[in-house]
Formats: C-alpha cells, sequence, structure tokens
C-alpha cells in the first residue's frame, strides 16, 4: 500500500525523526523514499547559489543520519514555491504518502504565515504525515485509529492494519467518539467496547490479522475527544480518516472556510500532541492497486 513516499524536508522540526521512527516498520522498509528539498527563488545569483549549497548539504545530512537503503531512496532539489512544489512532486511521482512538518498555526494564522503545509493539506489529495515542530516524536509502540461510518476512516483502519501486521511490537487503539453520547454515558466493559456497531467490524479485521489491540469508546465533541484519548493513552501515531479537500472547486485558491479550520481534521492536525497520518480517498486506489497486484501475483 505504500510503495512511494514523498518526504518534504524544510531543515526544521521533528520531521527527520518522524522518518527515522517510521523505519522501524516493516511496511516501510519496503518502500521507496524519495527526500525532495525546495530551494526558493532568489533575488540574487550569489543569494541562489547560496540556497543551493545549503539545500545539498542537507540532503547530505539526512541521508547519513537516518537508516535508509541507499537503493530505495532518492533525493530531489528543486527551485520554486514550497507550496506548489510540494504538491507537484507528489503527483510526478505518485506519492502514496507525503510525510513533512507543521508548525500547528491555527485558523487565520496559517493563512497570514503563508503555511506550507496547511496548503499542501488543503489542496493535495495524497495522503499525508503531519509532523508538528513542538511535539516529541516516540518510538511508535501505540497507534491509534479514529472510527466513524465514513469511507475514509475506513480506509485508516486499513493502513493502521498494513502497517502494523508485521511489527508485533505495538498497539492498535480502536477509537470510536460518539458525538450524540455524553462521555459519562460511554460503555466502560471492553465486551461492550468490543461489540459497538462501528468498533465490531474493524475488530473483526484486527483479529484475523493476530494484532495486538484495545477498545475505547467515548462521546462528546470528536475533535477534542480525540485530542484527550491520544494523551490519556499516550499515543505515538493517529490515524484519521480526511476526505478529498475540494473535490469540485478549482485549486486555484485555497477554500477559507476548510483553511480557518472547520473540519475535524484541521481541528486535529492543530492540536493533537502525536504525528497524525491522514487517511484520504486516493488511499482507496492505493488498496485497490495492492489487491489487484495480490490477484494478479497469485494467477501467476
Amino acid at each position: 500500500m505504500l510503495e512511494k513516499i514523498l518526504y518534504a524536508d524544510s531543515g526544521a522540526g521533528q520531521t527527520q525523526e518522524m522518518l527515522q521512527a517510521l523505519m522501524d516498520l516493516p511496511a516501510i522498509r519496503k518502500a521507496s523514499i524519495t527526500i525532495l528539498r525546495v530551494v526558493p527563488p532568489q533575488i540574487t545569483t550569489e543569494a541562489l547559489a547560496s540556497k543551493w549549497e545549503e539545500g545539498t548539504q542537507m540532503l547530505t545530512k539526512i541521508l547519513q543520519e537516518v537508516k535508509i537503503e541507499p537503493s530505495k531512496v532518492s533525493t530531489i532539489l528543486r527551485q520554486g514555491d514550497p507550496k506548489d512544489t510540494v504538491c507537484q512532486v507528489a503527483d510526478e511521482i505518485g506519492a502514496d504518502l507525503i510525510l513533512m512538518g507543521s508548525r500547528g498555526l491555527k485558523r487565520l494564522e496559517a493563512i497570514l504565515e503563508n503555511s506550507v503545509s496547511q496548503y499542501v493539506f488543503q489542496l493535495t489529495n495524497h495522503p499525508m504525515l503531519l509532523v508538528k515542530d513542538d511535539i516529541y516524536v516516540k518510538k511508535i509502540k501505540k497507534v491509534m485509529v479514529a472510527l466513524d461510518k465514513s469511507s475514509s476512516a475506513d480506509l485508516a483502519l486499513d493502513l493502521a492494519i498494513y502497517l502494523l501486521r508485521d511489527y508485533p511490537s505495538a498497539e492498535l487503539i480502536l477509537a470510536r467518539v460518539n458525538p450524540d453520547l455524553k462521555p459519562e454515558f460511554a460503555p466502560t466493559s471492553a465486551k461492550e467496547m468490543e461489540e459497538n456497531p462501528i468498533l465490531g467490524p474493524a475488530v473483526a479485521k484486527v483479529k484475523r490479522m493476530n494484532i495486538p489491540y484495545r477498545c475505547v469508546v467515548t462521546g462528546g465533541k470528536p475533535g477534542e475527544q480525540l485530542c484527550k484519548l491520544v494523551d490519556d493513552y499516550n499515543v505515538d501515531l493517529l490515524l484519521l480518516g480526511s476526505p478529498d479537500r475540494r473535490p469540485s472547486v478549482a485549486k486555484s485558491l485555497p477554500d477559507l472556510d476548510r483553511l480557518l479550520g472547520t473540519s475535524l481534521s484541521d481541528y486535529v492536525r492543530v492540536n493533537v500532541n502525536c504525528p497524525v497520518l491522514l487517511a484520504r480517498l486516493a488511499m482507496a486506489f492505493i488498496v485497490i492497486k495492492a489487491e489487484l497486484k495480490a490477484i494478479s501475483s497469485f494467477k501467476g
């Protein structure tokens, strides 16, 4: 499912630590990694040459410090607007996942500060793994997937299973936040939670793959409760379904309502205290591609 990962490096934040943590997962070690460094346009030739050299050194540093099999990694150093360039390169290489840092800017700040990650988050249809600059990246031991009735949540579950199926060191936490339920009335027994209508099918999938798991059911505002669950269970990675941002709107300008943080995925990416992987509609085609490949191999 994750054959091509685009690592968009800015030279700051915790993104490199996240890449190192991901390399512990057998599923990620099988993927090819494209490391992108964008050199912004400069007024003078001297300034451009300086930025170009700085970018080259940064790429070299990442290759030296992150344990990636040389045959699995490639680098791209490109001049341009970072926001547009990340989107363009993701499309060019057919990225199954974009990994990049985020300052976690809230609402109007994202527009005023010209946030690269928010722009990419808004306009790309590729799955994204966002790592806020102010969080501590840990070894992946607890992974939470947020589940509801949406197809994007199903994709998030499938991706979580893919990441952990050959990695027994981690526990998968299946979380359901019912907005129509008050937290104090949420079920407390493990049996009740496993029999939750949303979690039941997910439990069956996870059991078939022999992945260690637990279920959590609560109520309240989904964004706030998911962030609270991440803190309560000391989660290292959260997977969340995120629908295609703007399927019917021309993408020449950002959608102001989305940029102001009106969606669940907007709220979580800003407020959660762990890296968050946003599974998107494009992931459905990745799943189909993997299934077709498996069928073809079986027939062969």
